[in-house]
């Protein structure tokens, strides 16, 4: 197994551009993911996450910029950049008339050969069934050859387009174990997903793209300190509605009965702590955004100076 240098970049992008004639793919793209991080890439349909891939593949050419993924320039050394990448396309397509392993045995020859007892073992933990003829599977089952695919070479660097569309929560768990054992080993994932929870859970680092644009990248953990936190805090006795007017990021004040005020604080909580010294606070409980409200924040509110 090939891999880079502690901490150095594997991906790296410089004003990557590509425009469909008058169609935008993406715009001035900086991005760079490290040697042996998982970083989410995410977007809604359309916001140019497949076009960022294929580009870094060479399956596109780009109107202007430049990316390299290992250091090398995908349109000069794409074959060499290739062998050291595991990739699944958000369309899987396979020859539907092979059986799994058929199709397995194949991508093998086309990589010189890999080793099989590793190859099964990824079929055994995903419970794929390589018997069958690929056309009288389900979409699910599709998707698990096209993951052993991608994991079976133990490339440095794996590209995966929604990798978990079609399993079920079980394989997602196993997937999910699969990416953690990747990363422990070193190596490199680029996941772009509408998932989430699924990105939460297994990312370290999140890039939210939106019309071709990058609009941040930052860890999982700093990009929810910085969104909007709901809370619910618990008087000693019932305080009136105004009781938090004025104070810094907090909106949407409600207060109930039994001396429960809810709101929502954006940024630092810190002029709420100062505002709620004057009064006796028997609890306060704070919900902890998950990732789907901090992207809905970046999507739904002021983004000109996102990122």
């Amino acid at each position: 197994m090939e891999v880079s240098v502690l901490g150095e970049a594997v991906i790296r992008t410089h004003k990557l551009t590509k425009w469909y004639g008058k169609h935008r793919g993406v715009i001035e793209l900086d991005l760079e993911v490290r040697q042996g991080e998982v970083l989410g890439y995410l977007g809604p349909n359309g916001a140019g996450k497949t076009t960022t891939i294929r580009l870094l593949l060479d399956f596109l050419r780009p109107t202007a910029g430049r990316a390299e993924v290992f250091g090398l320039d995908p349109r000069r050394d794409s074959i060499e950049i290739r062998r050291r990448t595991g990739y699944l396309p958000g369309e899987l397509a396979l020859y539907g008339n092979l059986t799994g392993q058929e199709f397995l045995r194949y991508a093998a020859r086309l990589r010189g050969g890999v080793d099989w007892d590793f190859t099964h073992g990824w079929a055994e933990r995903l419970k794929a069934d390589l018997s069958r003829p690929i056309r009288t599977l389900s979409h699910g089952n599709k998707q698990k050859i096209g993951l052993i695919q991608a994991f079976m070479h133990r490339p440095s660097l794996l590209i995966l387009d929604e990798p978990s569309s079609g399993l079920d929560p079980l394989i997602q768990h196993e997937f999910y174990r699969m990416v953690a054992e990747a990363k422990a080993e070193g190596r490199t994932v680029l996941l772009s997903s509408h998932n989430l929870p699924e990105v939460e859970r297994v990312c370290d680092r999140v890039g939210i793209i939106r019309d071709g644009r990058l609009l941040t990248v930052e860890g999982v953990a700093s990009l929810k300190e910085r969104s909007l936190r709901r809370l619910e805090i618990h008087f000693a006795s019932a305080p009136n509605s105004g009781v938090l007017a004025g104070v810094s990021g907090v909106q949407d004040v409600e207060v109930a009965d039994g001396g429960i005020l809810r709101c929502t604080v954006r940024g630092s909580l810190d002029p709420l702590v100062k505002a709620l010294a004057r009064f006796e606070v028997i609890n306060l409980v704070s919900h902890e955004p998950t990732l789907e409200e901090v992207f809905m924040a970046y999507y739904g509110g002021d983004l000109k100076h996102a990122g």
